[in-house]
């Protein structure tokens, strides 16, 4: 046991699957990736193969035992996270139930539509604390007992995408408290709710929900089979992470002891977390957004996320790179994402209003509307390609601060940012701008699979408490803060009105799009 001094922390994204290893102390030793994939499909499908997620799992961990040395010897635990939301069905055998429903399917939101209305939706909201969208797995269940019974009636239980992962490297059916709690549960004790059930009209279903561990407390062994597959030792703890949206959080900072912190981890998709004490949660009284506990007693974090936030910005250079092919120019998206910086300085600020509605699933967050679409406001023949690129990140910026203030209260003290696209100095002053605080980027890596580590770290006793794991893993990585400049915070404070109250008027304009298209 001497020599076994890594934590293998395992990330399975919508796209990519991540198996990176840490050292007790956090330090990232090397890490390995597979591309994933995923299909769409008529009226709103998305899916995405269980066999294939799993194999691509393994061969990513089989990938990284070439880059660290003496892996197998040394991993004392492995973790898992993975992509939030979603139905992963798994029948006889614990073989899959065809593909998964990935978080992106849109198939639910007649049933979606349907729920809210009926009398017992504001009781699942003070339950779950969460508002019900297309891409979570009640709505999908619920759904499908409508319309797919043939899946639900040939299914044992419902897993999320990490509870699968997990289930293979363990043999173990199981969920943890956060994604139990947002669906079918009570985030203030974290287990199953009558009410919440009865509210889906599921409760004939109730037997494939799944048992609830903590995996900071709880680890089971890795299989023989798994452990032939991986390269890893039989019998290693495996611990099963919180949904990918929380260990990101984590990892990258969302709460490391003082009061009035937050998180966006700015990616594909936008998410916004402020971590606050289970008796000072706030419920929108639109009902909307997520609390998702945190494995850190006592602390839940409020959460209102956007489908689409870089996406926006990848929609638009893809647009500009399809256009210079049809004309024989060699580009391609990553010479593009290199010319950002300058468009981003040259181009006046809000000179433009965009709202980054692209998701082909509308948008979750700060309101749920499956028909909310992307649109430019206050055009000019003046403007040029670069200012419609600054509009684009600021409207990212704008969605941002709408959902923190969905939140209640005042804004955030300080904001603690993640992902790919913080490396830009522009982009992270027009977030700090747009948002009124300072914010501190996180040097955290790989900061989805650290946060399940984390956990791992404590349930196999590396750690005395969460408290202690972030001291030392997660503090250290933080940059000092950013103070956004005065004059752009006021400039953006101004438009922010006009952003929402834009916002508040389009949603008659998306349904008559959507019956033109329709019709």
């Amino acid at each position: 046991m001497d020599n076994r001094d890594i934590i293998l922390g395992v990330d399975s994204g919508t796209s990519v699957v991540k198996a990176v290893a840490f050292d007790l102390e956090g330090v990232q030793l090397g890490c390995a990736s597979v591309r994933n994939s995923y299909y769409r499909g008529e009226g709103g499908a998305a899916q995405q193969s269980m066999t294939q997620t799993w194999q691509d799992a393994v061969t990513a961990i089989r990938k990284l035992a070439g880059r660290v040395d003496n892996l197998s010897e040394r991993v004392v635990a492995v973790a898992v996270t993975a992509q939030g939301n979603g139905s992963w069905l798994v029948g006889a055998n614990n073989q899959p139930v065809g593909d998964a429903w990935i978080w992106l399917d849109a198939r639910a939101a007649p049933t979606v539509e349907r729920l809210n209305q009926s009398e017992l939706a504001r009781a699942r909201f003070e339950a779950t604390g969460t508002g019900l969208t297309t891409c979570q797995q009640s709505s999908q269940l619920a759904h499908m007992d409508l319309h797919y019974h043939g899946l639900l009636d040939s299914c044992e239980v419902a897993l999320h995408c990490k509870d699968w992962l997990y289930l293979n490297l363990t043999g173990v059916r199981a969920t943890d408290p956060s994604e139990a709690s947002y669906t079918f549960g009570n985030f203030r004790h974290q287990r199953y709710d009558d009410t919440v059930i009865a509210s889906l009209e599921l409760e004939h279903r109730r037997h494939l929900l799944p048992e609830i561990i903590d995996g900071s407390q709880i680890t089971h062994p890795l299989t023989p089979e798994a452990a032939a597959l991986t390269g890893l030792r039989a019998g290693t703890p495996v611990c099963l992470g919180y949904v990918d949206m929380a260990m990101t959080a984590l990892g990258a900072g969302v709460h490391t002891g003082e009061a009035n912190t937050a998180c966006s981890i700015v990616g594909s998709t936008g998410v916004h977390l402020r971590a606050v004490a289970i008796e000072d949660v706030w419920l929108n009284p639109a009902q909307t957004g997520y609390i998702i506990p945190l494995p850190w007693p006592g602390f839940v974090t409020q959460v209102q996320s956007n489908m689409a936030s870089t996406l926006n910005l990848d929609w638009l250079l893809n647009v500009a790179s399809e256009l210079l092919k049809s004309f024989g120019c060699e580009t391609d998206h990553a010479r593009l994402v290199e010319h950002i910086g300058r468009w981003l300085s040259e181009a006046q600020p809000g000179s433009l209003l965009y709202h980054p509605y692209i998701s082909e699933a509308g948008e979750r967050g700060p309101f749920v509307n499956a028909e909310a679409r992307a649109s430019f406001v206050g055009l000019s023949y003046n403007h040029q390609f670069g200012d419609m690129v600054r509009a684009v990140v600021e409207g990212i910026g704008m969605a941002a601060r709408d959902c923190y203030q969905a939140m209640g209260g005042a804004m955030p003290g300080e904001l603690r940012l993640t992902g790919g696209a913080i490396r830009s100095v522009q982009l992270r002053q027009i977030l700090s701008a747009c948002v009124g605080v300072p914010v501190r980027s996180s040097h955290r890596e790989e900061a989805g699979a650290a946060g399940a580590a984390m956990m791992a770290a404590v349930a196999i006793g590396a750690y005395p408490t969460m408290q202690r794991c972030v001291e030392t893993w997660v503090t250290p990585l933080l940059d000092t803060p950013e103070a956004p400049p005065s004059e752009l915070v006021a400039r953006y404070q101004h438009l922010f009105s006009s952003y929402q109250q834009i916002r508040n008027d389009l949603p008659s304009v998306w349904h008559q799009l959507k019956q033109s298209f329709a019709g």
